[in-house]
């Protein structure tokens, strides 16, 4: 378990502090709930250049790459940005790239293979799926990326990740969503989408530069799309928080079904 780490924030301090895409952007705060979804030009797929430097699997060795390995609905070139060490990993996935919701499965590697444990709805970016997002374009990052640090306004549900318990997280959940929404923050996972590893959810370094954007969790759904996020009903998310498992290495692919079966 890692330590426990408490930042405080009040008033207008947790108003201003801007969430890349959970909430408004640096230059101008949006607070208003998702536009209708519509359909963004599809990139190329792309890993960002912020995952691990770690060697996929071995695709000769049994590894995810491989027919008795493979998760469900992951072609190879996804399968292979996943390593042989990860036996936890999560899917997201849309019918359509223009679509706001879909679903999320948990798959655990067992002798060998993969199970699925759970299924849940979620919902994602208010225009959908975008491999080469931008900040404030409301679009949710296709890829596979790491999941290393979770937080929340509230204390630590029993999550193994690394947590940050932030009592400026309902004044930030205010600005991104309005006032009916400052409970969607309670709960965070931080998905590991152009930020430093490591550091609490609302940590707002960049990597890959700020226009990139991110802030992408996963975080409480409110019943419709999102600024890029996916959420999840409260009961759904605090089940994934509590079986991930940092030992298990796990990642999150997400992305419409057509570009995870590349």
């Amino acid at each position: 378990m890692f330590s426990r780490r408490t930042r405080l924030c009040a008033g207008i301090v947790g108003l201003a502090f801007a969430l890349a895409s959970c909430g408004p952007t640096d230059e101008a705060p949006d607070r208003g709930i998702a536009a209708p979804a519509q359909q963004p030009r599809v990139g190329d797929f792309a890993v960002p250049a912020q995952l691990d430097p770690q060697k996929p699997g071995d695709a000769s060795a049994n590894g995810p790459g491989t027919a008795a390995g493979a998760i469900p609905g992951l072609g190879a070139e996804t399968s292979a940005q996943i390593p042989a060490e990860t036996s936890q990993v999560i899917v997201v996935s849309s019918e359509k790239a223009s679509a706001d919701s879909g679903e999320l499965s948990f798959y655990e590697r067992e002798d060998g293979g993969w199970e699925k444990r759970k299924t849940f709805p979620t919902h994602n970016g208010s225009k959908g799926w975008l491999a080469d997002r931008r900040e404030g374009d409301k679009t949710t990052p296709i890829g596979v990326f790491t999941l290393t640090d979770a937080g929340g306004y509230r204390k630590n549900p029993g999550t193994k990740l690394g947590y940050t318990q932030d009592d400026g997280l309902p004044a930030s959940a205010t600005a991104a969503y309005g006032e009916d929404y400052t409970r969607v923050f309670d709960y965070i996972v931080a998905i590991d989408y152009n930020r430093r590893l490591g550091t609490p959810p609302t940590d707002r370094t960049r990597p890959e530069g700020k226009e990139k954007g991110g802030g992408i969790w996963l975080h409480l759904d409110h019943d419709s799309g999102t600024n890029g996020c996916v959420t999840l009903k409260e009961k759904d998310l605090l089940w994934i928080m509590r079986t991930l498992d940092p030992k298990a290495h796990p990642r999150i692919a997400m992305g419409p079904v057509a570009e995870l079966k590349r």
